[in-house]
């Protein structure tokens, strides 16, 4: 996929559904500050399209992407019309409790470990970290790559380089795709996004041809990166301290927990969603590499731990 202020934990990141309550084992104790995800309530008109048909099209080709092609381009043909974002807030301070079963929660402390784990792992390779913006919005969004809908599904806009996405697309995935749903597969999706701002920070945004197609293509090797680094963030996790607290975000992830996250991956793999979407499995159109590969890249971070594991550019076979 291609990132106001209101009360905390409003209708669309309250409690949730009943197969999402699995604990994720935040560590007791932990607790993040509130005012670092955005939240709003968008309304469309003139919508020319959305639905199902082009949460088709924005996976097949920006889902978990970052946009190998023009987001801009891309948002404006599937979504059409003109779109009005209201802000509401932001998300409010939040309890390692809560995150356990609050997906507003949980996006709070994916966020904050997000941010810990890649200032120090950037400054360390040379890079300047600098935070991307996340918002968290309900209907439709207006950003710098266009107006996009709740049928877009999580994006990375590299022009304001935030991390967009609408909470309840995570019911979808499970119900439209087959994904087992869980904390961990919610957390890999938030943890993918962010791995496209590190390659804008990096400078593989800029470097790879995006525009190509097909199994080899740098697109597809884009996409596996950041699944690569959400696997990297995974196995650190339960390492990483928050500055403040002094406590780990999480306890140490269990094989059922990470069963989530690689069933996600499954489920946007490029020939898992053509297959799903009615036609046939056509290699030279992928974008974001199959579900084999994304979940082998994914492994290959929470495995071996480095950012140089990652480098899909160098990988002689994907």
């Amino acid at each position: 996929m291609s990132a106001v202020s209101q009360p905390a934990r409003t209708a669309v990141g309250g409690s949730s559904p009943a197969r999402y309550r699995a604990r994720m084992s935040f560590s007791e104790g932990g607790r993040v500050e509130g005012g670092r995800v955005r939240t709003g309530r968008g309304r469309r008109t003139a919508i020319a399209g959305g639905g199902l048909g082009g949460l088709v099209v924005l996976l097949v080709v920006l889902f978990l992407g970052g946009g190998n092609l023009d987001p801009a381009e891309l948002l404006g043909a599937v979504d059409g019309g003109a779109g009005t974002t209201t802000d509401e807030g932001t998300i409010g301070d939040c309890t390692a409790e809560q995150a356990n079963t609050d997906r507003e929660c949980r996006l709070a402390f994916t966020v904050a470990a997000l941010d810990t784990y890649w200032d120090t792992t950037l400054r360390a390779q040379g890079v300047e970290p600098a935070l991307p913006e996340v918002h968290s919005f309900t209907d439709a969004v207006d950003t710098a790559c266009g107006s996009a809908s709740s049928s877009s599904g999580p994006f990375y806009c590299p022009p304001d380089q935030t991390i967009y996405l609408d909470l309840g697309f995570f019911d979808l995935l499970s119900s439209q795709y087959g994904a087992s749903g869980g904390p961990l597969a919610e957390m890999y999706v938030v943890a993918h996004e962010y791995g496209h701002h590190v390659q804008q920070l990096t400078g593989v945004m800029d470097t790879a041809d995006r525009a190509g197609t097909g199994a080899d293509s740098d697109s597809v090797r884009v996409e596996l990166q950041a699944d690569c680094y959400a696997g990297l963030w995974a196995g650190h996790a339960a390492s990483t301290v928050h500055p403040k607290t002094g406590v780990t975000y999480l306890d140490p992830i269990t094989p059922d927990q990470l069963t989530q996250a690689l069933s996600a991956a499954q489920a946007v793999g490029d020939d898992h969603i053509q297959a799903q979407s009615g036609g046939s499995v056509t290699p030279d159109t992928w974008t974001h590499g199959s579900s084999e590969q994304r979940q082998r890249w994914f492994t290959t971070g929470y495995e071996q731990g480095t950012v140089a594991a990652c480098d899909t550019f160098a990988a002689g076979t994907l």
